[in-house]
């Protein structure tokens, strides 16, 4: 069975989305476990995808600079084209859009930039390094969301 769960930063579950952040960007990108794992954690909305009971995605919503961010989003590799970003992604900001608000941003590493434009996510400014990989600045609105991502507007 494959389903995803909000998790609140104080919660205790919130082990299982941080056991697959360690996975992918500690172990596979090599990302300093300091630069991931932040103070942010704890007031973040969490969303963890399970199959079959086993974490294998996850992504958090935060609010900073008067922002709110979403970020952190990542899936196993084993479990990867199966649609989890996207249903983490979503499931982020109609959180986001039912607490009112207005827009959401992102800084997406630029190698998925375009798994974010799929979703209506639209990138601005320059690309950036952060944590040693490049990144680009992103921002999607409730009207901008394609639902199907597999759709794209002409």
């Amino acid at each position: 069975m494959i389903y995803g769960m909000y998790i609140d930063g104080k919660d205790k579950k919130v082990e299982d989305a941080f056991f697959v952040r360690k996975k992918v960007f500690v172990e596979e990108q090599g990302i300093d476990p300091i630069i991931d794992f932040d103070n942010l954690d704890r007031e973040a909305i969490h969303v963890v995808v399970y199959e079959d009971e086993q974490p294998v995605g996850t992504g958090r919503l935060i609010y900073k600079d008067n922002a709110y961010f979403l970020g952190r989003v990542c899936v196993l590799s084993e479990f990867r084209k199966k649609s989890y970003g996207d249903l983490i992604v979503k499931m982020l900001l109609d959180k986001a859009f039912r607490i009112g608000v207005n827009k959401v941003y992102c800084h997406a590493q630029l190698e998925v930039k375009g798994f974010y434009e799929k979703i209506g996510f639209k990138a601005y400014g320059k690309s950036f390094e952060e944590a040693g990989i490049d990144h680009i600045h992103m921002v999607i609105t409730e009207k901008e969301i394609i639902k199907c991502s597999h759709c794209r507007p002409k």
